[in-house]
């Protein structure tokens, strides 16, 4: 089959691998009919996350048709498939709690070791992110395997548009945790760094949730105009200082809550991000974080934070002194998706939550090291890339 493989630092290559076959009675393998290029594939692409190896198949938001099965499946042969990025058993103490981005199940054991040395535990396994979660081939391809088939995968209507169901998968879930994780309640101020894919629907869901005002901070204008569609106000930190504006806009308070959907490679000259840009680049440390510190000094007394970014290492001038002096809370963590998908897949077939407007590219999988070199290169114009293994190449 052709898959897309990480070679190193911005070399990803489509290229010609094994087909998956069935390995545990739960599997099951997956046709895939469409797969989205991750702004934390981005991370990998910038070569920040460890423990990647030469030929991985990436992707991690990936749906499809039921094409095989074992016998301990609850899936059928022809049926339509999206598919959770987080790999968990649904049987485990924590996938009881329905924290699924917890299994002590969905690494292989040969994989744990790494995980339980940088973090202490390992987490769930992740489709196509490192061998720290688990080395698992991921969905930008013609065919994945699907471990624990008969927890994850949600079967959708044969006759809905993938596109609108798609990012069930992982973004649409994760920007609804992150809303949720900011315990938003009736006439909040919420400021949201970050309108990517997961800020816009943590923007979306936050109005959907009750908040009466979200403030989108991004440098992007096409994104920013994204997020003022949904009623956002927004903050262009280019343009404008970002705690001066928020004070101003918040009566000297600060927001209710604020959400960090940017991650470990912040952009913006400012004298924190440009230290931690070189201490990366001389590897004295590994993510930038100016946006979690920026939202927790802005952030009011009393106020909540919710951190559904990426962040995989050890950080300094995190400000801790701010963060328990104002009495501030935080929840983050990858998405337990599969908690979230029932509810949310209902959501969209009642057309309460729109996804197809965040999609502004549609490419070939063959064309995906295009797409991946475009998404890094233009983020004002691109949003989100959707790659079809069965489009013609132009």
């Amino acid at each position: 089959m052709r898959a897309l493989t990480w070679h190193g630092k911005h070399d990803v290559r489509v290229e010609t691998v094994d087909d998956p076959e069935i390995v545990n009675p739960r599997d099951a393998i997956i046709k895939v009919t469409a797969t989205a290029i991750c702004g934390s594939d981005l991370h990998l692409y910038d070569g920040y996350i460890p423990t990647m190896q030469a030929g991985d198949i990436l992707g991690h938001e990936f749906m499809g048709e039921v094409v095989d099965v074992g016998p301990r499946s609850t899936l059928k042969k022809g049926q339509k498939v999206v598919v959770p990025f987080t790999i968990a058993c649904g049987a485990c103490y924590h996938c009881g709690k329905h924290q699924y981005s917890a299994c002590d199940n969905g690494l292989p054991a040969d994989n744990q070791d790494i995980a339980q040395a940088a973090y202490g535990q390992p987490m769930s396994g992740l489709f196509g992110y490192s061998h720290m979660t688990g080395g698992y081939a991921g969905g930008q391809a013609e065919y994945v395997r699907v471990p624990f088939s008969d927890v994850g995968p949600i079967v959708v209507p044969d006759d809905i548009d993938d596109e609108k169901v798609l990012f069930l998968s992982d973004i649409l879930p994760t920007g609804w945790q992150a809303a949720e994780y900011a315990e938003i309640e009736p006439g909040d101020t919420v400021a949201v760094w970050g309108c990517g894919p997961v800020g816009l629907f943590a923007v979306q869901s936050a109005f959907l949730m009750g908040a009466e005002r979200v403030i989108a901070i991004d440098h992007f204008p096409h994104r920013l105009e994204l997020a003022r569609r949904f009623g956002a106000e927004t903050i262009n930190f280019e343009e404008s200082a970002t705690y001066e504006a928020l004070m101003e806009m918040t009566g000297g308070i600060g927001p209710d809550a604020v959400i960090d959907a940017v991650g470990l490679e912040a952009h913006g000259l400012f004298v924190d991000n440009v230290i931690d840009q070189i201490k990366a680049s001389t590897f004295l440390g590994t993510d930038r974080i100016h946006s979690i510190r920026q939202a927790i000094i802005a952030c009011r007394k009393g106020g909540r934070v919710s951190m559904p970014a990426v962040y995989g290492g050890f950080v300094d001038k995190f400000p801790l002194g701010a963060f328990m002096e104002k009495g501030l809370t935080m929840k983050t963590g990858q998405t337990h998706v599969q908690h979230y998908m029932p509810a949310l897949l209902a959501a969209v077939l009642e057309g309460k939550i729109d996804t197809t407007f965040l999609i502004s590219h549609r490419m070939p999988l063959e064309d995906a090291a295009k797409g991946y070199k475009i998404f890094h290169d233009k983020q004002n114009e691109v949003t989100k890339i959707v790659l079809k293994p069965d489009l013609a190449i132009a």
